[in-house]
């Protein structure tokens, strides 16, 4: 995620930034990748802290006209947590759309999300036909590491369930692409196989003993639909990584000398990667100086790098069916 200009004054201002270090009220232009000071701001600011802008006074902004289903504020918690998901989700949403994902120029369907408070029922995520849903109660820190826990999850946020659910809708707009199809059935299997059947062996059996060899996760070897997801979380993961490490302002000797060097605008998946895997092995090392986990756990092979490299070509040329 890139660190953006004050349009008011000295200073940087971060992604979900409200107001400037002097108080003065800003918001997101997603269109112009900037902030302005002016209205009209999102309808949602004062609801779940929304600092994106509208396309009129009153009216929600982009993202958030996204969500079809709200979660019921009677539940305890739900707004918060709403407004922690709502935030993974523009970032996911932004990062995606600097490949023009959901943007105006995008001629495809955006997504449709139901964010769903729990009661005394867990909420199933998933995707089905453009429709994303999300339980709202994994922004709680406590729930999700005892999911992630349970789970023997290595990693388990809530942008990181937007990048893997919203990855199944991307997989779904794809699919209408006959040359997608074919080239997707080559690297990740038929994905026509039965999929509750995959899952009940996948949680019964677990992953296969070799899985680190073909996956980048355990679930991803549940089934071809998973491999998928999973699959282009991570290349969002090290993509935004990288994004984020050059923004800062930080260095690195794996950095390409070119000042005007985009993670995102990189054309050769191997070169992104490569990068990326460089500058996460010296933040894992600077976690560690704190007692806290890697950033990325996770080890990358010869297979998974073929499909990473899959899943950057189809997201980087997609969404405007180049």
């Amino acid at each position: 995620m890139r660190v953006f200009s004050n349009p008011v004054g000295a200073g940087s201002l971060w992604f979900d930034n409200l107001v400037t270090a002097d108080g003065v009220p800003v918001a997101y232009d997603p269109q112009a990748r900037a902030f302005i000071p002016m209205p009209p701001f999102c309808a949602n600011r004062e609801v779940v802290g929304c600092n994106w802008v509208a396309p009129k006074a009153g009216e929600l902004c982009r993202a958030c006209a996204m969500t079809a289903v709200a979660p019921d504020p009677s539940i305890p918690n739900a707004t918060a947590n709403w407004a922690q998901t709502e935030a993974a989700k523009r970032w996911v949403i932004d990062n995606l759309g600097r490949w023009n994902w959901f943007r105006p120029e995008d001629p495809g369907a955006p997504p449709v999300f139901h964010l769903l408070a729990e009661g005394k029922k867990p909420v199933m995520m998933g995707h089905v036909d453009g429709v994303v849903t999300i339980s709202i109660a994994e922004a709680d820190p406590v729930l999700v590491t005892t999911r992630r826990e349970a789970l023997e999850e290595p990693y388990r946020t809530m942008i990181g369930h937007m990048r893997h659910e919203i990855a199944h809708m991307l997989w779904w707009r794809l699919s209408l692409r006959e040359d997608f199809l074919e080239a997707f059935r080559d690297m990740f299997g038929d994905e026509r196989a039965d999929y509750g059947e995959a899952l009940k062996h996948h949680y019964n059996e677990g992953p296969p003993e070799n899985w680190r060899k073909d996956f980048v996760s355990t679930y991803a070897s549940a089934h071809p639909h998973e491999d998928w997801a999973e699959t282009v979380s991570h290349i969002l993961h090290l993509t935004d990584i990288t994004d984020s490490f050059v923004s800062s302002g930080m260095d690195s000797p794996e950095l390409p000398r070119d000042h005007k060097w985009d993670a995102y605008a990189e054309p050769d998946a191997e070169r992104l990667i490569h990068i990326a895997t460089a500058l996460i092995a010296g933040v894992n090392h600077v976690n560690r100086a704190m007692g806290l986990s890697d950033v990325y756990p996770f080890m990358l092979t010869e297979v998974t790098l073929k499909k990473l490299a899959f899943v950057h070509g189809w997201l980087r040329r997609g969404a405007q069916g180049l």
